[in-house]
């Protein structure tokens, strides 16, 4: 509509991570590819590339590398995480808490 616009809402580091974790869970076992990550993130290649250096290195998710393409399949550890955090995140909110 006219003269109306959105506020764009900025995202912590956390809040990436768990959206980067719900499109690897999001996948299964089949795994998530690069490309399809970047979209679903909404992340330029290079921040992305940063956290899942991040989530790999911290055993969140796994890297399969086949045909010199990454997929990425999320951990049992992972799921664990991202649980917690989305409990907490809904705690958080029933607080008046933005996260």
């Amino acid at each position: 509509m006219k003269g109306e616009y959105r506020m764009t809402r900025y995202r912590n580091q956390t809040q990436i991570l768990s959206d980067v974790l719900v499109a690897t869970k999001e996948c299964g076992q089949e795994g998530i590819k690069t490309t399809v990550l970047l979209s679903r993130s909404n992340l330029s290649h290079g921040r992305l590339q940063t956290f899942l250096s991040t989530l790999t290195s911290s055993g969140l998710i796994n890297r399969i590398q086949y045909d010199g393409k990454n997929t990425f399949v999320i951990t049992e550890k992972g799921r664990m995480f991202l649980e917690q955090y989305q409990k907490f995140a809904g705690i958080a909110e029933a607080f008046g808490m933005e996260m």
